[in-house]
């Protein structure tokens, strides 16, 4: 009945959108909602030159983008007719948002809970820094050490290895390892627990948590993740690696070398990115000032006039020369208004490939104007295996966050259900966003679920 409910709710405030244009404004509301949608066009062209252009051709844009809005805004003001569109834009949004509430579906099964003893022997590998200082705020380590549990807290100043920390305890007898850091810092520990089979454990304390947000982990109290050590069950789920150059990858996974040597494998948790992204993460000037960095590098990357140009194969079709590509451990949900930010499962086995290409303000506009979820310059598909080939020895990559230099072709991968997580019994849950908006399915959803609880059936 709620969905139902919400369908027709979302019917009529479309409807009543449209009519409050009509009755209080006439043909020119129409008229002014027009300009409205080609103000738009134009700041998404504005938006384009701006990132494409130096000099000149930017400041323009610029005052474009400040012009545009304002010019819009002034002739419906001047019309007499703000309040009408603004009325009309407040009933689409509720529109929108209802008819994307109708079609949430029933969750998707969870993933299946095995159960798990307590560890007798768990290590945890704590970076003091991640998160702008959750370890001490939370006191972490504190409360680890008084669940049996053996705690290194890196040192801020020097740099450690913390793959060889964790081979090193699995030597001395860890029956469990865990991390409370970063996604680049939980995958390289996972990497170790996944080559000795060991269970693995995931403590929020970074900065954007996006692997303990899929795993349905506290991102807010990194201190309720401990509770995986006295009452946790197991996930199986999916390990993502890339093999930069040399043969295809073994069957069984294995533990990754330090290194980016050809033959070699590094681990990634949630994604890896090729193109525009990679290559301004590489620049030492971005971790200084990363707006002007991301300004300076721009033009000649999405123009590729530097940069290695890609090739990428999969499943699917070839994407051939795309400005960005990123291959995520199991496919992003759509329609998340947040961006890439939520996948409903970590163990479908399949990668998820992203990739873009825009050529022109036409086709940037028309991205941009869908959110970024469609357009001729999107391609999204799913795969088993990924490779990233290049007119160049090596590119960079973005691995989790962290800017990695590889010999190419990068194959890409998952080790099906190879880590064990351990989580608490009790814990939030992913919360999944809605989905694209489709007229169709709510129209039909708003009328034959009302004509099957009646008992007529569908039309």
């Amino acid at each position: 009945m709620g969905r139902r409910w919400a369908a027709r709710l979302s019917l009529a405030a479309g409807v009543a959108a449209l009519l409050v244009l009509v009755v209080f404004g006439g043909l020119v509301s129409l008229v002014l909602m027009g300009v409205g949608w080609a103000g738009l066009a134009l700041s998404a062209a504005g938006v384009w030159w701006m990132l494409t252009h130096t000099g000149r051709i930017r400041v323009l844009a610029v005052l474009l983008l400040v012009a545009v809005p304002l010019a819009v805004l002034a002739l419906y003001a001047a019309a007499g007719l703000l309040w009408v569109v603004l009325v009309s834009l407040g009933l689409w949004a509720l529109a929108v948002f209802a008819g994307r509430a109708a079609l949430v579906e029933d969750a998707p099964a969870a993933m299946p809970e095995h159960p798990a003893r307590r560890a007798g022997r768990p290590f945890l590998i704590m970076n003091p820094r991640s998160g702008g200082g959750k370890v001490a705020r939370f006191r972490l380590a504190e409360r680890a050490r008084a669940l049996g549990a053996e705690v290194v807290v890196l040192d801020p100043d020097r740099p450690q290895d913390v793959a060889e920390l964790a081979r090193e305890a699995v030597r001395r007898g860890a029956d469990l390892l865990g991390v409370a850091g970063g996604d680049g810092t939980q995958a390289l520990v996972a990497g170790v627990a996944v080559a000795h089979d060991l269970p693995f454990v995931v403590i929020s304390a970074g900065t954007r948590n996006h692997f303990a947000l899929d795993l349905g982990l506290d991102r807010k109290n990194p201190a309720g993740c401990l509770e995986a050590l006295t009452d946790g069950v197991e996930l199986r789920v999916d390990l993502g690696y890339l093999r930069a150059g040399g043969p295809a990858e073994p069957e069984e996974p294995e533990e990754p070398e330090e290194s980016a040597e050809p033959g070699t494998e590094v681990v990634f948790v949630n994604s890896a990115s090729f193109g525009v992204y990679a290559e301004v993460v590489q620049s030492p000037a971005y971790r200084e000032d990363k707006v002007r960095t991301i300004l300076a590098m721009l033009p000649d990357l999405l123009a590729q006039e530097s940069g290695a140009r890609l090739s990428v194969r999969g499943d699917g079709p070839v994407l051939d020369a795309p400005q960005a590509v990123l291959v995520s451990n199991n496919p992003y949900q759509r329609g998340d208004s947040a961006g890439l930010g939520r996948r409903e499962r970590l163990d479908t086995g399949e990668l998820g490939v992203l990739g873009i290409h825009v050529g022109n303000a036409a086709e940037a506009a028309e991205l941009l104007l869908h959110g970024g979820q469609q357009g001729r310059g999107l391609t999204e598909t799913t795969a088993r295996e990924v490779v990233v080939d290049a007119d160049a020895p090596v590119i960079p990559v973005g691995v989790d966050g962290e800017a990695l230099t590889l010999p190419t072709p990068v194959r890409c991968r998952l080790a099906a259900g190879a880590l064990r997580v351990r989580v608490p019994r009790h814990r939030p849950g992913v919360r999944l966003g809605a989905p694209p908006m489709d007229w169709r399915r709510v129209r039909r959803l708003a009328l034959t679920m009302g004509r099957a609880a009646a008992g007529r059936g569908p039309a």
